[in-house]
């Protein structure tokens, strides 16, 4: 009897690895489904109200792209909005983490309570801003007349749509920001700003050569998430302006569902959204190498 349990056990033990990684495998083949359809389709010609044109030409959707004022208008507007609100909501999250770092009643408190604009679904954000800026009834046009600025455009005007969804994103997403350094802050060690405290170091070089430098991997971190969701931004973009005025926030999600909804050519569609990941691999390729040596000189092994 135990000649015959020794083999199946010794199988089991086998299998186990195989097992554990079933999940983790059925996930990746759940992602790789839709890339190679999207791969697929971007070297076709094929537009829905056209089915009979439909046809290869490899990578000559790639090509078009490379000759249309739009295309790099979009790369532009995406650069540009990504840019400033990940900086924006680095900016404002460190700020607010290291006014709330002390343990206190009151911190704790309002820590909870600055992540409410997050639990709220970026759509509906958008919308109750589209409301709030009206130029009709608006509290926030009402607020700017009172400060005397007047007929101010928010979204439907070309010069200040950008800084209206960029307001947006940075009130739905600094809390996010806010939670990962504030849990980065209270995790360092005590023992360096002891010391500094004890020597009388000044503030402000304890925050640059002793918080600044520990908080460096939580700040790509955080930096990394926000700049993968930026860098895609579509549901507070498209309910508040569909990309407009004009092309002014015509960002690579939304071009990519007019493409495919408005203009019905499923091949730019997807052809746009290749592009759009190989960028966002590009970028998310280098947070993480400066990440890794980061980590690598805190081992001190390099």
């Amino acid at each position: 009897m135990t000649s015959i349990a020794a083999p199946v056990r010794r199988r089991k033990i086998l299998l186990l690895p195989y097992l554990l990684s079933l999940p983790a495998l059925l996930v990746c083949i759940g992602i790789l489904i839709p890339f190679v359809t999207a791969v697929y389709y971007s070297m076709l010609r094929y537009r829905l109200n056209l089915p009979y044109l439909k046809g290869f030409i490899w990578f000559g959707n790639y090509k078009e792209f490379l000759t249309d004022s739009e295309f790099w208008n979009t790369v532009r507007v995406s650069l540009e909005y990504t840019a400033l609100t990940v900086g924006s909501e680095l900016l404002l999250g460190l700020v607010i983490a290291l006014l709330l770092q002390k343990q206190s009643r009151f911190n704790n408190m309002a820590s909870i309570l600055l992540l409410l604009p997050l639990m709220t679904a970026p759509a509906l954000a958008s919308l109750m801003w589209k409301l709030m800026t009206n130029p009709n009834f608006g509290v926030l046009s009402y607020l700017v007349q009172l400060m005397g600025v007047h007929n101010f455009q928010w979204a439907s005007s070309p010069n200040s749509a950008l800084f209206t969804v960029v307001l947006v994103d940075v009130w739905v997403y600094t809390p996010f920001i806010m939670i990962l350094l504030l849990a980065g802050l209270r995790s360092l060690p005590t023992q360096p700003f002891e010391a500094a405290a004890l020597d009388g170091v000044p503030r402000r070089f304890v925050f640059f050569r002793i918080t600044l430098p520990m908080l460096t991997p939580y700040i790509i971190t955080a930096a990394l998430f926000r700049l993968l969701d930026a860098i895609q931004q579509f549901d507070i973009i498209y309910p508040m302006t569909q990309g407009g005025p004009g092309d002014t926030l015509l960002v690579f999600q939304v071009r990519a569902y007019l493409e495919f909804y408005q203009y019905t050519n499923v091949g730019k569609s997807a052809a746009l959204l290749m592009i759009l990941w190989a960028i966002t691999y590009a970028l998310s390729n280098v947070f993480i190498k400066q990440w890794l040596k980061l980590r690598e000189r805190a081992r001190g092994l390099a």
